[in-house]
């Protein structure tokens, strides 16, 4: 069992984000939506829906991101999966 300090899952979480750009957005996608369901059944339809709307904008910049990443990284991976056979 290794021991990963503060800096270390930093720096992983930095490294995963380098690699995946569109994965903040499907975090703050994930975020807002779940803060929709809960606007929604505190009773506040008109904020829910404001949410929910931003959320959608979130996850399609997300998606976008995560094809141009996958766009360019994607002869790295044909590389690398060469190599492994």
């Amino acid at each position: 069992m290794t021991n990963n300090g503060p800096n270390q899952i930093m720096a992983k979480i930095r490294s995963y984000i380098k690699e995946n750009w569109g994965a903040p957005f499907i975090i703050a996608f994930m975020t807002l939506l779940l803060s929709s369901a809960v606007s929604l059944s505190a009773g506040s339809a008109q904020l829910a829906d404001t949410i929910a709307i931003y959320a959608f904008y979130a996850l399609v910049i997300g998606v976008v991101l995560q094809l141009a990443c996958f766009l360019k990284y994607r002869k790295n991976l044909s590389e690398h999966e060469a190599a492994l056979s």
